[in-house]
């Protein structure tokens, strides 16, 4: 049988078509636009995701056995607030994770409501990206379309709803909304009375793995499939990550350099970090896991080789970095905003360091090096809380980088396996998919079957020395120039 995994990116949406036993058959990628409408703002058009979905699964489609197809699945970008009428319509444009908005509203919810009763409710405390202070943001600033609110959604649930017909969302990504408890893992009645909404107009939690409905008949029609082709819940796009790099389980670990930042732990158990300073979620696999989330990862790449130095050789400007632990130049990633573990919606972008003779690779190296010490911020909070960990798998854009698997290999001191597919969350639906049909028992199982090591990058004493300097650096510079960012943005 075939499975589709949907990973409902940030920039693009990428459709990706899966064989029983793992193997990929077809990729296709379609991009839409984002919108920034006002500093700090970040906004993409639902509307736009569903054209995307709809012409990438077209073409995903165009050369398959569609009789073979037996289920679909999600990645999705998390936290994003969706808002439909009772007509069904979309009221105003999706605020996404990395808007930086809700100052204001995330404060009220720390302060007021205060830090450890929204950690009692649901597992966390406030973050700018987070769904809950943008719900209170719609009602403080646009009544209008508050009022009108019938359904709220995050993305990739809008998708499995216009695909489906089925209001739904899955435990990993309805973790990020700050009005779920992730422990008992149901919504939390005491963050949706303070947020001002009702259960009627959240979703019907489901598992990742479980089936919430099936291809709409007009649907099954259009595109020639069986309107047996079952819709599976699937997962936040970090969880999915996770799953489609076998990070299942006990005790495993993955990083994730897309256009943000993570470090992900899984975990049988529930736990949370005593400052909040990690993201406590439930799992796609049907536990928990810890993570650290970053909002500008390889997006400062992007934002650096295509915005600031004008060119689209990734590898020629990585090919002049030679001398890895000696850089003098240093790089804060936080190009909009940063989370985990600053929670500073404030923080910037800033380069220190540069003389007379800082070259162009020098700053490449930096603004590389940056984004890696910034995941070992995060990687610090889970050795403080006891987590061994020894090994991490990587995914993601940046992963296809040599030399920041590397610097990343010797910045955290892990061993760093490299897998045979780099489709994160696209592949994790897939696997999703395949479990929700019954291909297999369960995700850990799938997980173990399909996903190959295929390389282990490992660090060098030498370097992981001179990487350890560098980086007691670099920690001490966001505390010293903090108090700057409220003065500049």
């Amino acid at each position: 049988m075939l499975y589709i995994g949907i990973d409902l990116g940030t920039s693009a949406v990428k459709l990706l078509l899966m064989q029983a036993d793992g193997k990929i058959e077809k990729v296709v990628s379609k991009e839409y636009p984002l919108y920034f409408p006002y500093p700090g703002w970040s906004e993409q058009k639902p509307e736009d995701w569903w054209n995307a979905v709809v012409s990438g699964l077209e073409e995903l489609l165009s050369e398959c056995d569609k009789t073979q197809v037996a289920g679909m699945s999600f990645g999705g970008q998390m936290h994003g607030l969706v808002i439909l009428d009772e007509k069904d319509e979309v009221i105003r444009p999706a605020i996404l994770w990395n808007d930086s908005r809700t100052t204001k509203e995330c404060n009220y919810l720390n302060e007021v409501i205060g830090k450890e009763t929204l950690s009692h409710y649901t597992a966390n405390i406030s973050f700018t990206g987070f769904t809950a202070p943008k719900i209170l943001w719609v009602k403080a600033n646009e009544p209008d379309n508050f009022e009108r609110i019938k359904k709220i959604m995050l993305p990739k649930d809008y998708i499995a709803y216009k695909l489906s017909g089925t209001f739904c969302t899955d435990v990993s990504d309805a973790s990020g909304m700050l009005i779920f408890d992730v422990k008992n893992k149901c919504w939390s009645k005491e963050m949706l009375e303070i947020c001002g909404i009702t259960e009627d107009q959240v979703a019907k939690i489901y598992e990742s793995y479980e089936v919430v409905g099936t291809l709409k008949k007009d649907l099954a029609k259009k595109w020639g499939l069986s309107e047996q082709v079952k819709i599976i819940a699937g997962a936040g796009d970090n969880a999915a990550a996770a799953v489609g790099t076998g990070t299942v389980g006990e005790g495993r670990c993955n990083i994730s350099l897309g256009t943000s930042g993570t470090i992900f732990i899984s975990s049988e158990q529930f736990g949370v970090d005593k400052n909040n300073a990690l993201h406590a979620f439930a799992h796609a696999d049907g536990n928990y896991h810890l993570m650290g989330c970053m909002l500008s990862a390889a997006s400062c790449n992007k934002w650096w080789m295509d915005t600031i130095i004008n060119t689209k050789d990734y590898a020629g400007e990585q090919a002049d970095i030679k001398k890895l632990g000696e850089n003098k130049i240093y790089f804060l990633p936080y190009l909009m905003g940063e989370r985990s573990p600053l929670n500073d919606p404030l923080a910037r972008g800033t380069f220190i360091g540069l003389t007379m003779d800082t070259s162009r690779a020098d700053m490449t190296q930096a603004v590389l090096e940056g984004v890696a010490f910034a995941i070992r911020d995060s990687f610090e909070v889970a050795k403080d809380l006891g987590i061994p960990i020894e090994r991490s798998k990587i995914c993601g854009g940046g992963a296809k980088s040599p030399l920041w698997k590397k610097m990343i290999a010797n910045i955290l001191n892990i061993k760093i396996d490299v897998i045979e597919s780099e489709e994160g969350p696209g592949y994790g639906g897939a696997i999703l998919a395949a479990v929700g049909c019954g291909e297999y028992a369960s995700v850990e199982e799938a997980a173990t079957k399909l996903v190959k090591v295929v390389e282990t990058v490992e660090p060098t004493p030498e370097l992981v020395t001179k990487y350890e300097e560098s980086y007691q650096k670099f920690k001490k510079i966001y505390p010293a120039v903090k108090e700057l960012f409220p003065l500049i943005v």
